[in-house]
C-alpha cells in the first residue's frame, strides 16, 4: 500500500483555507459536522448539473454562510433568483438558522481540477474515448494558461475485462511541493461496464510568502 497524502489537505494553513470555517467541541462538533455534510448533498442534489467545483461554509453564532463557487451561475440562481431562494429556504429548515448564500463564478472552468474532472467522467458516460477526453482537457488547461496537467483514469477503460490505470500529462505537476499551487479534482464516470474513476492535478505555479514592506532604521543619538 502507498502512503497517499490529499492534495489539498497536505496544504492546509501554509497556502490554502479550510472549506468550511467554524469551531466547536464534544457533541456539537459531531452535529455541526453531519449538518455541513447534509448542506453539501443538499446543494448538489438541488444542482446536479449547475457545474459547482466547491462549496464553502462559514458559521456565526445566528447565522450560516454559504458560498457556492460555480462555472454556471445563471443555473444556480435561475430566472430572477427563483433557485436561490428555493435553496436557501431549504437550508433554513435544514439548520434551523438564518442562511446567507452567495455565488461566485469560476472565469477559468479550464484551470479549476473538480470541474475537468466531472467533464472528463461526463465524456466517459456518453462513451467518448479515454484518451481522446484526457488530451482534450489537458491541451485546454495548458491553453488556458495552466503550468502543468496530470490526468488518471482507472477501472474497466473501453469495456476492458481486466481493470487499468492510464495516465496522460504535460508540462510539470510537483506533488511533493507544498508552496506549489496545486489543485486536485475527482470524479467517478457510471459506465455499463463499472465505476471509472478520474484525477486531476492541475499546476498554476508558486505561492511565495509575502516579504513585509516596513525596514529597521537605527537612529542615533
Amino acid at each position: 500500500m502507498g502512503r497517499k497524502v490529499h492534495p489539498i489537505g497536505f496544504r492546509l494553513k501554509i497556502i490554502r483555507d479550510w472549506n468550511a470555517r467554524w469551531y466547536a467541541e464534544g457533541d456539537r462538533y459531531r452535529e455541526l459536522l453531519q449538518e455541513d455534510f447534509a448542506i453539501r448533498r443538499l446543494i448538489f442534489s438541488e444542482l446536479p448539473r449547475g457545474g459547482i467545483a466547491n462549496i464553502e461554509i462559514e458559521r456565526f453564532p445566528n447565522q450560516v454562510q454559504v458560498v457556492i463557487h460555480t462555472s454556471k451561475p445563471g443555473i444556480v440562481i435561475g430566472r430572477k433568483g427563483v433557485t436561490v431562494k428555493e435553496i436557501r429556504s431549504k437550508l433554513r429548515v435544514l439548520s434551523n438558522k438564518s442562511v446567507k448564500l452567495d455565488v461566485e463564478e469560476i472565469s477559468e472552468p479550464d484551470l479549476n481540477a473538480q470541474l475537468v474532472s466531472e467533464n472528463i467522467a461526463n465524456q466517459l458516460n456518453r462513451r467518448i474515448s479515454h484518451s481522446r477526453a484526457m488530451k482534450r482537457a489537458a491541451m485546454q488547461a495548458m491553453r488556458q494558461g495552466a503550468e502543468g496537467i496530470r490526468i488518471e483514469c482507472a477501472g474497466r477503460l473501453s469495456g476492458a475485462e481486466m481493470a487499468r490505470t492510464e495516465k496522460t500529462w504535460d508540462g510539470r505537476v510537483p506533488r511533493n511541493t507544498i508552496r506549489a499551487d496545486l489543485d486536485y479534482g475527482f470524479a467517478e464516470a457510471l459506465t455499463t461496464f463499472g465505476r471509472i474513476g478520474v484525477k486531476v492535478w492541475i499546476y498554476k505555479g508558486d505561492i511565495l510568502p509575502q516579504k513585509s514592506e516596513t525596514t529597521d532604521v537605527y537612529i542615533s543619538e
